[in-house]
């Protein structure tokens, strides 16, 4: 393994002319864009024009003369290739949680006759967090179980089956049409979250089958921190199904004020508050950095990208274990290794410049986003995790806790 090898992976890079797209700092070795993804190049321009000019200027007026009414779903409609949909399924509005918590409950109204949340219990916390305050406000219960699990726990008292595509900490990616013929064979609604999924490879939700979706803006869609989320709602099933967030965004006619609320026909009716105008602006970047590229050619890249860094940390850093799936078709776009110095190991690349992250209880976490990582990058990485585990630089070394978002 050398730098010259990894240089010479970059040069025949398809997809390297993507990182023209984008903003990097000088100092820094990025290996987090499984949390936040890089800023894009026209960003600070598109934001700049939203606040100066359309908000400076325009003020109100520019509901209708900038077209911000129709924002959620015209800016959805750059994310429809992305993850395989039609426009017309998806909305971008509000966070991941807000959205987990709307189709949730729109699905348990859908199955009255079953009360039961099944989930991965290791899958992101807060995902378990709202499946449980929405399955108990309801009347029913969230059942957790590990994903070995999972295909038992699905009987008939299942009304819906709420489970991560990659998993946040390992990596590991379930086979999304699968699983979704297994919840609907019991009569179970899928509702998948694709946060660390989206932008990083390949899905189609259309070939899927699912019936509900939500994921973030601010990780591989490059749409920045605390960026909006999206939701997805099979077309098919959308008259039937209701709001149990019901918002004046959503009504049928929100600007007659009317006493009652009255649905709006389609994926609209899944709109509640008024969207937050300039993080749209800055999330509709981030999804432009994906015009004209196949999300075949991004999955390849994620893959070569992960696999050159686990043989780099063989040769470079056999200490490191790795703790995610070793074959490209059974993960996402990061990768895991374990160590008993993990988290001090972290905080010692992240003072050489080196962004990773850590996770409890021995992770250390590296993120391949495809549009912005080097092969270069990866290698440099791998060489430092190296020289940090060798040099023993992390004994002894006592750091304040660190709270990052995922």
């Amino acid at each position: 393994m050398s730098l010259d090898q990894a240089r010479a992976l970059d040069a025949a890079d398809p997809l390297a002319f993507a990182r023209e797209r984008f903003r990097f700092p000088d100092d820094k070795t990025y290996l987090d864009g499984n949390s936040l993804g890089m800023m894009p190049a026209s960003a600070p321009e598109r934001v700049a024009r939203t606040v100066e000019r359309e908000w400076g200027e325009g003020l109100i007026e520019s509901w209708n003369e900038a077209g911000w009414i129709d924002w959620p779903e015209r800016i959805a409609a750059r994310l429809a290739p992305i993850v395989g949909a039609r426009a017309d399924e998806l909305l971008v509005c509000d966070s991941t949680s807000i959205n987990i918590a709307k189709l949730l409950g729109s699905a348990l109204a859908a199955r009255p006759e079953r009360r039961v949340v099944l989930v991965d219990e290791s899958d992101f916390p807060t995902d378990r967090y709202i499946a449980a305050a929405i399955a108990e406000q309801a009347g029913g219960e969230l059942r957790a179980v590990s994903a070995e699990a999972i295909s038992d726990a699905l009987t008939d008292e299942v009304a819906v089956l709420l489970l991560s595509q990659v998993d946040y900490r390992s990596g590991r990616r379930r086979d999304l049409s699968a699983t979704t013929a297994d919840a609907q064979r019991v009569g179970a609604i899928m509702l998948w979250d694709l946060s660390h999924s989206a932008g990083a490879i390949r899905v189609d939700l259309a070939t899927s089958g699912a019936e509900m979706a939500v994921g973030c803006g601010y990780k591989y869609l490059n749409g920045g921190p605390g960026a909006p989320a999206w939701l997805y709602v099979r077309r098919d099933l959308q008259q039937a199904l209701g709001n149990p967030l019901p918002g004046w965004m959503g009504h049928a006619r929100p600007f007659e004020m009317g006493p009652d609320y009255v649905p709006a026909p389609g994926i609209r009716r899944f709109l509640t508050g008024t969207p937050p105008i300039v993080a749209l602006a800055a999330l509709e970047a981030g999804l432009e950095t994906f015009e004209g590229l196949g999300m075949a050619a991004v999955e390849a890249k994620a893959a070569a990208l992960a696999d050159f860094f686990i043989e780099a940390v063989e040769v470079l850093a056999p200490e490191a274990t790795l703790a995610s799936p070793l074959g490209a078709a059974d993960r996402g776009a990061h990768l895991v290794f374990a160590h008993r110095h993990a988290y001090a190991i972290v905080q010692a690349l992240i003072a050489r410049g080196v962004i990773g992250d850590y996770r409890e209880p021995n992770l250390m976490r590296f993120g391949f986003a495809p549009l912005t990582t080097r092969f270069e990058d990866a290698w440099r990485a791998a060489a430092a995790l190296g020289e940090v585990i060798a040099g023993r630089v992390y004994e002894g070394a006592r750091f304040a806790e660190r709270r990052r978002v995922t």
